[in-house]
Parts: structure tokens; sequence; C-alpha cells
């Protein structure tokens, strides 16, 4: 039965959500707050200089060719892939750096070289998070987390020590050089939470890292947001910007409308991909299934600081990619989660995609994202955000040989205040909910309200968890929900 869905928020979640609700025959309408969509995947222009704002890492491609294949299509119809090479660069101190190949053989050789008989224990490491990763993107994340039986498959069953033992006890089981440890838990810290707090199980990450690759749609990762936009467009779904949502309305428990800039827009079906909690806060009291209690008690992804810098000249000794972990890797991750502050030390990633993307600046220039993961909730101030920017920048200088300051154009900072005023997100976070045993599958806030009928919802904070390739499949989720209970 044709139903009137309106879908709240354009992020990834609720773009997928929307092409496979639209594909079902439903009229779908996407209001997003802001005057583009894209939800935190937007752009930023400015003197001929390109920015995506959000997500700058392509992983996990076959998530995103299963998505448009549901549709009879490829990623390749609608935006080009570069597989980059390095991947990425590691830095420790001045032209020391470790480049990450774009394939496992050589990444093998280069860990064999810093660290004799790793190769052979990063390969059999590899094998089990390849392992994991098959399960996982075939079979697990694809469930609704409805109940905790949808963790329990013949597969899963072999391999539940790895649920209750954690990333950083079985990396240094396996590995003693700190730069090799250092580069196996970076994907996890800086995408949910302490490698000591994710589940051994999520290695499937290391697998999504060094299996397949880093890609870099060609002008930038706002190609994917425009390749959605044109699916959706094809299958019917409309899009109103600058349509700021100010109340669901609810009646006889059930919800029945949206009030956007004054205005009443009745709905069979209401579906939120913006934030959980500022989306339970649009409804009565009495509707919301969590307290503000319960989100106090949750462990959130960081939160960032952004930098968006235009130089007016080519940067050197650098590549796409590149992390700076010359300053203590545990004590930042501390500064994170367990004694949430401003770091005193730092770790940082850069990333230029003009040196891929000759769209992101102009000829002979060069432009900078830096990022700083923080601990959500944190103050924030504009005197913070300038001392960080020089902190980093000093570093940067320092670590690869060359002045660039005297060639800065132009900076733009993003943090927590930001990700709150543009995003409506839970205390600035930046990635949603963190990967920790306690908030997986079924244990994450629910994609169907208990307490509201006709009111879903996706992305980050629900299942199946923070990045990109989870977003995707938090929307096919819903909407299979959406359909199981029509």
């Amino acid at each position: 039965m044709r139903k009137d869905i309106k879908i709240i928020g354009s992020g990834f979640s609720s773009l997928a959500a929307a092409c496979y609700l639209a594909q079902k025959g439903h009229a779908i309408t996407v209001f997003e707050k802001n005057e583009s969509i894209g939800g935190r995947a937007r752009q930023l222009k400015k003197e001929g200089f390109t920015f995506d704002m959000g997500p700058s890492w392509y992983w996990m491609p076959d998530v995103f060719e299963r998505f448009f294949g549901d549709f009879n299509k490829k990623p390749s119809d609608y935006y080009e892939l570069i597989k980059l090479s390095p991947a990425y660069r590691v830095y420790y101190g001045i032209n020391d750096f470790i480049a990450i190949a774009d394939n496992l053989e050589d990444i093998i050789d280069t860990f064999e070289t810093i660290e004799k008989g790793s190769g052979i224990v990063l390969a059999k490491f590899m094998a089990e998070a390849k392992s994991n990763y098959d399960i996982a993107i075939k079979d697990l994340v694809y469930r609704p987390g409805v109940s905790p039986l949808e963790l329990i498959t013949t597969e899963t069953a072999l391999k539940v020590g790895q649920f209750f033992s954690n990333i950083s006890k079985d990396v240094r089981k396996k590995f003693k050089n700190q730069r090799l440890i250092q580069i196996l838990e970076f994907p996890v810290l800086f995408l949910g939470a302490k490698p000591s707090d994710t589940p051994s199980f999520y290695s499937f990450m290391n697998y999504a890292d060094f299996g397949m690759g880093t890609w870099h749609p060609k002008t930038g990762m706002y190609d994917v947001i425009r390749g959605m936009e044109s699916l959706a467009l094809e299958l019917g779904v409309k899009f109103e910007t600058n349509a700021n949502i100010e109340k669901i309305i609810v009646e006889n428990k059930k919800a029945v409308a949206l009030q956007i800039n004054g205005k009443r827009i009745d709905a069979d079906i209401i579906l939120s991909g913006a934030d959980y909690h500022h989306t339970e806060t649009l409804l009565d009291p009495e509707y919301r299934a969590y307290s503000e209690k319960y989100w106090e008690s949750k462990t959130f992804a960081p939160s960032s600081l952004l930098f968006y810098v235009g130089f007016n000249k080519k940067i050197e000794n650098i590549s796409h990619h590149a992390l700076f972990f010359d300053v203590d890797f545990n004590q930042h991750a501390k500064d994170i989660y367990d004694e949430p502050k401003w770091p005193e030390s730092p770790l940082f990633y850069a990333n230029f995609p003009s040196i891929t993307d000759l769209t992101a600046a102009p000829k002979g220039m060069e432009s900078g994202f830096f990022l700083i993961p923080l601990a959500p909730g944190i103050v924030d101030t504009p005197e913070l955000r300038e001392a960080y920017f020089e902190k980093i920048i000093s570093r940067f200088e320092t670590l690869t040989k060359q002045n660039i300051k005297e060639n800065i154009i132009f900076k733009e900072s993003f943090c927590k205040l930001d990700f709150e005023e543009v995003y409506n997100s839970y205390k600035g976070n930046a990635y949603g909910m963190a990967n920790t045993l306690m908030q997986t599958a079924f244990l994450r806030p629910k994609l169907k309200s208990k307490k509201v009928e006709n009111m879903y919802f996706t992305g980050q904070l629900t299942v199946p968890g923070p990045g990109v390739p989870p977003a995707l499949i938090s929307g096919k989720l819903v909407a299979e929900l959406i359909e199981k209970n029509l």
C-alpha cells in the first residue's frame, strides 16, 4: 500500500532509505534544515577551493556497490573512483613516516621490514579480519537490531570469544612494535571508541583498510551524495531544503505530521535520519523512548576540530591522507574517552584532496583539511581553536620540513558548537555512538520508536553504527522494517 513518508534530514542514511522506500512505490519527501543536502557530507566552496566538510575516507567499496546494485545500478553510473596509492602515510617524526600501500602484499612487506616476523603474523591476522568482514558485512550488519538472536548464527558461534576480547589485547598479543600497533588501532580509535573497549570482532575494519584499500571519488565525497540524489530523483523522491523541523506531531500515539517553518505537513509515516537525541526532543516528553539519563550514560564517538585551509602553493612531502602520530597515542585516547579534555599534544589527521582531485584547488595551489579528534561535550571557544591550529600547523611544518603558514590564503574552522548548531548533534559528536560491546547491534537505540506508531529512525546513533557504509546499511534496514510493518 502506497504511503506518504516524510524523511527528516538528508545525510547518507536518509538518502538510502528514501531510495529504497521510493522503489517500493511510496511517496517520499526529504526535508533538510540546511541550504544543501548531504547532512554532514556537505561541501564548502571558497575562492576557487572545494572541501568535503565531513567524510573524506571512502572505505568498503562493496557496500556502495551493493547499495547501487539494489537498483540495478553501479557506482560508476554516477561517479568515478580512484584508488589511492599510497592509501595514506603515518608520520612519527621529521621525514619519518610509514606509507601504507594500496595492496596487502606490500603492506605485509612493510610490516616485516619494521618488525621481523610480523609479516606472517599480519597475513594470519588479516585472514581472520577478512573472515570477520565477510560475516559482518554479508550478514550481521544487515540485521535490524530487534533481537539478540540476530547475532547468533553458525559463523558467529565460532567467534563468540571475539565479542568478549578487545582489539587492543588482540593486536598486542601479535605485534610488539608500537608503530604497527597504532596503525592497526587507529581505524577504531578515530571512528568509535578506545581499542581496549572495542570487541575483537571489529578487526574487520582492518580488512576494510588493508584488504580493500582507500578510494577517492574523482571530485570528492560529495560525488556520492550527488549520485544518490540523482538516483532518488529518478525514483520520484522530492527534496525540500531550508526546511527546519520544529515539531513532530503525535495524535492517538501515532506520528501524523511535521511542523516545518510554522506550517503543518501531514504524513502517514515519519522517518528521521537526523540526530536521534535531537529528533526525540521534537516529540512531547511522554513520547520519547530514551531519557536524558540514558543518553548521558552512553559512550559517544569523538567530536572533531576541523580546519579547511586554502594554500597558495603546492605542499611538499605529503600524501592525500596523512596521520600524525608523533605524540603519545594512548594519552590522546584517554583525553577523548576516560577524562574528557582538550589534549595537550593532539594526534591529528591531514587530507590534501587537491593532490588527487584537480578541481579541489586553483592551479598551483593546495586544499588542506585538518582534523583533531576531541571528546564530545567539550568546551569550544575561538581562542582554543586558534591555539590548536597553531599547535598542529607548527608540528606539520617541522615534520614535513617546510614553511607553509605564510602561504595560507584563508582557513575556516568547524568544531563542537558547529556540530550542535548545524547538525543538531548530541554533545557535538561527529560520528555517532561508539562501537563498544554494550552498544552493539540490538543494544543500540532502535530503528522503530517504542512509544509512537509510524515513527522510525536511521543513522549513526542507531543500527548498525558510525561511518558512511553503515549509514547506507542503516537506510536499507529501516526501509525494510517500515515495509514489514505496513
